[in-house]
């Protein structure tokens, strides 16, 4: 069961994250909003890029989808927009919709691949529906006759263009009119002028294209012609500095483009005429396309050489935002391959400010460094810590390490970590580069500073499996896994189960870690979660279908989530085309802020889906999970109208829930609740109905009511119901059964850190501070009890310590409330530009959160009129 052993500690070590890392995140936060303020309309789309690469590394796909939704907003030019619009769409995993092909459109401007090939924009529409969303083709518009042309011909012609032995009547004004060149031609000082014929036999033009050079010039027209000849006359316009006939050819050619076919066609005709509008149309396709379009040699070969991007830049089409898009995709399918260097290179090329510098040179380092070609990894590091990116540093470190110079690497972070604030990855660093007791003290620190790292916890519980304290390593790495899941972490508790053989326990962990990332190689790639399975299926009595739902039941009960993510993978292997696993399997992965599993399982959950109000329910969900509430909404609605199932009315009601409700709407909140319950469903989806009919209540002052619903919610064994009752008996003023609903809930819950957070509202002052010490032990990326322990601290007027409190969890969770918070104690404190700053960086978090605009506003006019406070 162990074929190669378990992990050693030698063999451990951090990834060197390919993102930007500020070393003052919070300064560049509050500088990135204020020059937002202040920069030109055009400046403020690279400026939300900016911000997206800096809040890359903090990985909340709610705050990168806002900056990205930002810079498409502010986007002018037809590139750019082509390119963000494709980066929305790959964020939310839309080529994993079947049915859905790359030009399809979502409804919404910001996506749409008729409007991205419209420059300009207007920033009060940019979030409603684009045009294809009520368009009605008409196609009745008046078409030429072929008769009426030639007539035409007939009756206007005093010129004639001769073509081998034929003969092309023109109007000499009409052909002026297409260029300068024409003009000085046929109206100036050349013979051509005093000429009615002009032999055109040595030019390279076809009588065919002739014919539809004069009808261009009557008409200004180019569809009734064929794409052969549309083509012809593109480049005759390029040739002959036809400008409006370019035009006109650009954008009729570019509505032939649909799939990858015709891009492969058309992209070079564009590229050699340097047709934008042609080019932007083909990009889009290729863009929209990926990743899988990222597998193409023939794509590959209109991006990656240096040549590539010149001919790009000739139609107006290579630029920092399309190699950064083209090389975080090539980085997240193969981070070690030739095609993500090479796009990393013209990323590099494309760069002309400092941060586009410093990025495209740190993850080249990063890419080298994985390719173990660590001479030229730290070259790349040395030089984007030129650029001013201090994080690199640790790169620099690490290449310098692989090179057998351990005493360099240890001096230089020894450096870092005395010439500026102390941070997590510091530590983590300069652990790799010391011994015994001073190494674990490193790790030590590194978790107190930054307790997300996961390589501290991994080491130390390697180090204690090493030790044969097999028990005391699964309690270590049970500390991280508690508040922050991910594959490896999952992967190495499973190896330290299958060393004590606790095989039910690892084949949980297997399974939870192959929902997390469903292709996950163990053991550094040489041995599939798959196989592994295999092997301990052998270990483990396997129940059925039947027995899989019970324990499903009783594990969601107890607020288990990684076994119940366990038990629904295997009840997939079953049952694989079930969408309602999928569904569960997405919330459970929401629940374990694991968002962009959970997105691809809503995704398959669409696919699989057997009905289409059963679809709409799915579609409902990605959309509001995405932002989109209105058009959420819409879906439930439409499939309420197919059928008034549990799903479709729960999410209509969850929909609407999430706003301001006067008591008019949320009695119909209420109304659709009281009717889902009453609908066919199992214990599971029911007890959650009835624990938020139960808030709903609680909203309204019905109290009796609330404390059914949670009544019958835990009798079907929703125990988080438990919460929702402790809060009636609050508003009863009987905390001490409060205080006791919530330890029956601490008692049952697998993952119970908000409910020691909620319990800390139902006792004395010490209590409460011994249950939020818990919150925080058992998940420190909760806010609530730094923001309490802060608020307690400032009441006994202790400032200092108060901030201090906030700032250790800002440092590695710069959350919107306790930046806030933070800036209203400088306020109070008259420390007024340490409260600007906050402000500034929360409002770059979120622009519109009025709290924090009213201090922000408030604490400005202090610092311009300080005399009048």
């Amino acid at each position: 069961m162990l074929p190669f052993g378990l992990p050693k500690t030698d063999h451990l070590e951090p990834t060197i994250e390919p993102h930007l890392k500020p070393i003052q995140l919070v300064e560049t936060l509050a500088d990135l909003y204020r020059r937002l303020g202040t920069c030109l309309e055009s400046e403020k789309s690279l400026i939300c890029i900016e911000q997206y690469s800096i809040l890359s590394s903090l990985g909340d796909p709610k705050l990168l989808r806002r900056c990205l939704r930002a810079a498409r907003q502010h986007a002018f030019d037809v590139h750019s927009k082509v390119v963000l619009s494709a980066l929305l769409r790959y964020e939310r995993r839309e080529d994993e919709h079947d049915g859905v092909s790359p030009m399809d459109c979502s409804s919404f401007i910001l996506e749409c691949p008729k409007a991205t090939l419209e420059s300009g924009c207007d920033l009060n529409s940019i979030y409603d529906h684009c045009k294809c969303y009520q368009e009605c083709t008409n196609s009745a518009d008046a078409q030429i006759s072929k008769d009426d042309e030639l007539l035409t011909l007939e009756e206007d012609s005093d010129i004639s263009f001769c073509v081998g032995n034929e003969e092309i009547d023109c109007v000499r004004s009409k052909i002026a009119a297409l260029s300068a060149p024409f003009k000085a031609m046929l109206c100036g000082s050349f013979i051509e002028s005093k000429s009615s014929k002009i032999d055109f036999s040595q030019n390279g033009i076809s009588v065919e294209l002739m014919k539809a050079v004069d009808l261009y010039s009557r008409t200004k027209r180019v569809d009734m012609f064929s794409p052969k000849i549309v083509l012809e006359l593109l480049s005759f316009a390029e040739r002959f500095c036809c400008e409006e006939m370019k035009s006109a050819c650009d954008i009729h050619l570019a509505t032939f483009v649909n799939c990858m076919e015709d891009v492969l066609v058309l992209i070079e005709y564009g590229l050699e005429d340097r047709a934008n509008v042609l080019v932007a149309s083909c990009l889009q396709v290729l863009l929209r396309e990926l990743p899988s379009s990222l597998h193409s040699p023939k794509v590959m070969r209109i991006f990656c050489s240096s040549e590539a991007r010149e001919r790009l830049a000739s139609a107006g089409h290579a630029s920092f935002l399309l190699y950064y898009f083209l090389s975080q995709v090539a980085m997240e399918e193969d981070m070690v391959s030739n095609t993500t260097v090479m796009l990393l290179e013209r990323l590099k090329e494309c760069a002309t400010l400092k941060w586009q510098k410093a990025l495209a040179l740190h993850q080249l380092g990063c890419v080298w460094l994985e390719r173990l070609e660590y001479k030229s990894a730290q070259y790349y590091f040395e030089a984007a810590t030129e650029a001013d990116h201090v994080y690199s540093l640790a790169g620099i470190a690490r290449s310098r390490y692989k090179q057998g110079q351990q005493h360099s690497a240890y001096k230089l972070m020894n450096t870092l970590i005395s010439e500026y604030k102390a941070a997590g990855w510091m530590y983590q660093e300069r652990s790799l580069y010391n011994t015994g007791e001073d190494k674990i003290a490193d790790l030590n620190t590194a978790t107190e500073l930054d307790p997300t790292l996961s390589f501290p916890y991994k080491y130390r519980a390697v180090s204690k499996a090493e030790k044969k304290q097999t028990k005391d390593a699964i309690s270590e790495i049970d500390r991280i896994i508690q508040f922050k899941l991910s594959p490896d972490c999952l992967e190495l508790r499973a190896w330290f189960f299958i060393a004590i053989e606790d095989f039910g326990s690892a084949l949980r962990d297997i399974r939870a870690m192959l929902t997390l990332e469903p292709s996950y190689k163990m053991f550094n790639v040489r041995l599939s979660g798959d196989d592994l399975i295999d092997l301990l299926n052998h270990k483990v009595q396997q129940g059925s279908q039947a027995d899989c739902w019970l324990q499903l039941y009783d594990q969601w009960s107890s607020i288990d989530d990684i076994g119940s993510l366990a038990i629904i993978h295997q009840m997939l292997v079953n049952d694989p085309w079930k969408s309602l696993l999928r569904f569960r399997q997405s919330l459970l992965l929401l629940r374990l802020n694991c968002k962009k599993a959970a997105m691809r399982c809503l995704q398959l959950a669409c696919n699989l889906s057997s009905s289409e109000h059963e679809k709409l329910i799915y579609e409902g969900w990605i959309l509001y999970d995405t932002g989109h509430r209105e058009e959420a909404l819409a879906k439930a609605e439409k499939s309420i109208l197919i059928q008034r199932s549990f799903e479709a009315l729960f999410l209509k009601a969850y929909t609407l829930s999430d706003s301001n409700l006067n008591p008019e709407s949320s009695s119909y909140v209420i109304e659709l609740l009281e009717e889902a319950i009453r609908c066919p469903s199992d214990g599971l989806r029911k007890g959650q109905a009835l624990n938020n009919l139960g808030s709903k209540y609680v909203d309204s002052g019905k109290l009796d009511q609330a404390a059914n619903c949670y009544m019958s919610a835990l009798e079907i064994k929703h125990t988080k119901a438990h919460q929702g009752l402790a809060r009636v008996y609050s508003l009863r003023n009987q905390q001490k059964a409060a205080y006791a609903e919530l330890s029956k809930l601490i008692e049952k819950a697998h993952n119970n850190a908000s409910a020691y957070e909620n319990r800390s509202e139902y006792c004395d002052s010490e209590m409460a501070k011994n249950d939020l010490n818990m919150a925080t032990e058992l998940d420190p990326l909760r806010t609530y009890p730094y923001s309490y322990r802060a608020a307690v601290l400032m009441d006994d007027q202790k400032e200092t310590e108060a901030i201090e409190e906030l700032s250790k969890a800002i440092a590695f969770k710069p959350d919107l409330q306790m930046l806030h918070l933070r800036a209203a104690f400088y306020e109070s404190t008259g420390n007024l530009n340490s409260a600007l700053c906050d402000c500034e960086a929360a409002l770059c978090l979120e622009p519109d959160h009025i709290d924090t605009l009213d201090l922000y506003n408030r604490a400005r006019d202090q610092a311009i009129h300080p005399q009048q406070i």
